[in-house]
């Protein structure tokens, strides 16, 4: 029986969506951001050198069709995402009002997302006074560090030194619907950490905040402050079932990979494998091997988009996607006659783009198993329907 592996490249957005124009990063609409095609080209010109050097190297996903995805989507023709297409492949756009990780996920699985978000919008003073008292009663101190706008790393370096002499959590958000919570696991306590989030997360999702994240981190102001890998998102639940209900539901076996357990607040999976993009690979490698026939394997690599794309590194995202392409390649030795491979992507992060924050674009769908052809233009919720159809699973509705 056919196994279906769905893996979302997180970030990894090919041209600005028809509706980029809404979408800003600061004033600037995120009209003309490209992830993949601007990287190709900042390789091209030299521009790529850290870690790393000459034209973007992907031959893996341009077999897959990586670059005849880009070109659909945008325009963009770049001489390294050039080659011959073995795969079917297409460029999908999403409907959903948000360029965050819970609206392009969900729609991915096949729920478009039925409401408006609430974003936190001031970039100081960002959450309201009432939110700001109920966090710091929860946590059982007299208020809380940051409430701004902030990269995670930057946040910690700046307020790690003050939240451990006075114990107040670290709370920040950005132009996602997200409150995100950072806390010492030795100082403040892990599991407190997990507690105070956990007590929160339904009064932001009475708001319509998407995800409560838990951003534990350790270290000191000599050694400096490091993130772990304990992260945990509490995303609002979701309204109807989508694609790992539908195959659960079936009698099939679920699986998630990454974050993926968190976006969908582990409803509709069996079990759940996190650790770094690294560790990750190698769940999904062994996943290969050993899962079940008739199941699916519902993977996000997300450090494309948390340590390269809101930094604005683009050495650093052509590294990793380097990389990810040379695993890649194993991973599709190995599949078994009737699997796919599904590679997609949830929204954009240009690492040449203006501001830190995401960027309203298409997204590549690639697939291994079907063959060669193209899927055209298609939506988000029709990646959930290709792997429903393999999968023999049926469609509600």
């Amino acid at each position: 029986m056919a196994r279906a592996f769905l893996v979302v490249m997180d970030s990894t957005g090919i041209g600005g969506a028809p509706d980029a124009d809404g979408f800003f990063n600061g004033a600037v609409p995120d009209t003309g951001s490209n992830t993949i095609g601007h990287i190709a080209q900042a390789c091209a010109e030299g521009r790529a050198e850290e870690g790393r050097s000459g034209p973007l190297r992907l031959p893996n996903l341009v077999e897959m069709g990586l670059g005849a995805a880009t070109a659909l989507a945008s325009g963009l023709r770049a001489d390294s995402l050039s080659g011959e297409v073995r795969g079917t492949w297409g460029a999908a756009t999403e409907v959903s009002r948000g360029k965050d990780t819970p609206s392009g996920h969900w729609e991915l699985a096949g729920l478009v997302v039925p409401w408006e978000w609430h974003y936190f919008k001031n970039v100081t003073n960002s959450f309201p006074p009432q939110l700001v008292a109920q966090l710091a009663e929860f946590a059982g101190v007299d208020g809380i560090l940051g409430n701004c706008h902030a990269p995670g790393t930057a946040i910690i370096e700046q307020f790690g030194s003050a939240h451990i002499k006075t114990g107040f959590p670290i709370c920040y958000t950005s132009a996602d619907s997200v409150l995100q919570i950072a806390a010492h696991e030795v100082h403040f306590g892990l599991d407190r950490l997990m507690a105070l989030c956990a007590k929160i997360a339904p009064i932001a999702h009475e708001m319509k905040v998407g995800r409560v994240i838990a951003r534990p981190f350790v270290g000191d102001a000599e050694t400096g402050f490091v993130r772990t890998g304990n992260r945990r998102d509490f995303a609002i639940e979701l309204p109807k079932p989508v694609l790992s209900n539908w195959v659960q539901d079936a009698g099939r076996r679920v699986y998630a990979v990454g974050k993926i357990g968190d976006i969908f607040s582990m409803s509709g999976f069996d079990e759940v494998r996190k650790g770094s993009d690294e560790s990750l690979m190698r769940h999904l490698a062994d996943l290969v091997e050993d899962a079940e026939d008739g199941s699916l394997i519902f993977a996000n690599f997300v450090e494309f988009d948390s340590l390269f794309g809101h930094r604005r590194d683009v050495s650093g995202y052509a590294r990793a996607l380097e990389w990810f392409d040379g695993e890649i390649g194993k991973i599709r030795s190995m599949l078994r006659d009737g699997d796919i491979l599904v590679l997609t992507a949830d929204h954009g992060n240009d690492p040449t783009w203006i501001g830190t924050d995401h960027t309203r674009e298409r997204v590549p769908v690639l697939v291994d198993g079907l063959g060669k052809g193209s899927l055209g233009l298609i939506g988000f919720t029709d990646v959930a329907a290709l792997v429903a159809h393999h999968l023999g699973v049926a469609v509600p509705g």
